[in-house]
């Protein structure tokens, strides 16, 4: 059993961004190496082999730690020191790229190297996000959380424009193992504040229970309980399951959209590219300094709406008007920062500390799969009917799921559902949800 009472921290006082910001700083220093470093990775994997396999493999060896692995890691994120978890995560990505450091510099790196160093540092990823994510609501006032999210999703944006442009510029200027030593500097920078800070940990009943594999099945059983006893949560997640399936080929189809019906090349690629960055970069500052409606789901679903919008906008763009695909995908940007900014904060002020970790990397877990699955149904409907129809039927459907959820009175209600659910713990009460769910059904 766990215990959801969450520990007094500084964050209620005035002097939580003293702690908050520092961390915050030196893991966008860490984000920015590991960008620096992906961009090199698959140029180099390009010029080597020039093989559309090479980088699928090399994507799918990337997802494969966050899809399957994922929950295991949150549930022992939950029980671990989540400072020491992000350190060791940072400091044990930092050792891959060494090791890929000394492979380019000696001329021994082979495919194989880099694949087996991609499923590594997906791997540290795997346990890095969670507790990152999960300490952030222990750190950050509630009335602020969503700015923060917004702030992250500003960061996304600003590491999407800057980091391709300035790795292709490394990349011409140093060699391999030059540029890559830049993410071993920027991890070092990431961990020393988190090595100086004290980050709160939440409390739990069964903390000083040894850690078995039975006792981490145990507990993402746990996590699965209290994911599917909690309607709002559940359909939630269903709904980014089924947003992340149509979404994600339209990323993939993006170049064959430019060569097949613009009729264009790398430059209207770039451009397509760098406007939804640029989208993203001014979605989360509006976000960081609006903070988004009362009721942040309100914000999150018609962030939803704009998305599917802005896909259905590029689909719809005639071969003449390349102009308004550009519109599309910079709408595209800022809408993915309204939807899922305050998504995060939801899940941050909502779901019990000492069970965020299991269910951020669960979510995250769903939501991956969907995009394998979505590619095998795209791509056959793509090469009978062209990519742009795509675009088209996951721009609608994208709005229509939008839509549906705003008239969904669980999904609407996720908030308040929260609130309850942590009056119901301090009386030691439990949901009504939970107490259908534990009924045996009627013969």
């Amino acid at each position: 059993m766990t215990n959801t009472e969450i520990p007094q921290t500084s964050k209620e006082s005035k002097g939580w961004l003293k702690l908050f910001a520092p961390i915050w700083i030196g893991q966008a220093f860490s984000l920015f190496g590991s960008a620096l470093v992906q961009f090199a990775l698959v140029w180099w994997m390009t010029q080597k082999t020039g093989s559309a396999a090479v980088l699928a493999t090399a994507s799918m060896v990337a997802m494969l730690p966050e899809v399957f692995l994922g929950p295991f890691a949150g549930a022992l994120v939950d029980r671990w020191n989540r400072r020491r978890v992000m350190i060791i995560a940072d400091g044990s990505v930092a050792l891959v790229t060494l090791g890929l450091v000394l492979l380019f510099a000696t001329g021994h790196v082979e495919i194989w190297h880099v694949y087996v160093a991609l499923f590594l540092r997906s791997l540290g990823g795997s346990f890095h996000w969670p507790a990152m994510q999960a300490s952030v609501s222990l750190m950050v006032p509630e009335k602020h959380l969503a700015r923060v999210s917004g702030a992250n999703q500003a960061l996304q944006g600003l590491l999407r424009i800057a980091a391709p442009p300035l790795g292709a510029l490394l990349l011409m200027a140093l060699p391999m193992f030059a540029v890559l030593m830049i993410d071993i500097v920027t991890a070092a920078i990431a961990i020393l504040p988190l090595a100086l800070a004290h980050i709160p940990q939440p409390v739990r009943s069964d903390s000083e229970a040894t850690v078995t594999p039975r006792q981490v099945l145990r507990d993402v059983k746990e996590g699965i309980r209290y994911l599917v006893a909690w309607p709002g949560l559940l359909g939630v997640m269903l709904l980014a399951c089924m947003i992340n399936f149509f979404l994600s080929p339209t990323g993939a189809f993006l170049p064959l959209l430019v060569t097949d019906h613009f009729k264009g090349g790398a430059f209207q690629l770039g451009w397509l590219e760098s406007v939804q960055g640029i989208g993203l970069l001014a979605g989360g500052l509006l976000l960081s300094v609006w903070g988004g409606f009362k009721r942040r789901i309100i914000t999150s679903l018609l962030g939803v709406i704009g998305v599917g919008a802005g896909i259905l906008l590029v689909g719809l763009a005639p071969a003449n008007l390349y102009v308004l695909a550009l519109v599309g995908l910079a709408i595209t940007g800022v809408m993915l920062s309204l939807a899922n900014g305050p998504l995060f904060a939801i899940f941050q002020t909502s779901i019990a500390p000492e069970m965020q970790g299991r269910m951020f990397t669960l979510i995250t877990s769903l939501a991956g799969l969907m995009s394998p699955l979505g590619m095998a149904i795209s791509a056959p409907i793509g090469e009978y009917l062209g990519v742009r129809s795509w675009y088209i039927l996951a721009g609608g459907l994208t709005v229509f799921m939008g839509v549906v959820g705003l008239m969904i009175p669980t999904i609407l209600k996720i908030e308040e559902q929260a609130r309850d659910r942590i009056q119901n713990a301090n009386l030691g009460l439990q949901p009504a949800s939970e107490k259908v769910a534990s009924q045996p059904a009627a013969d």
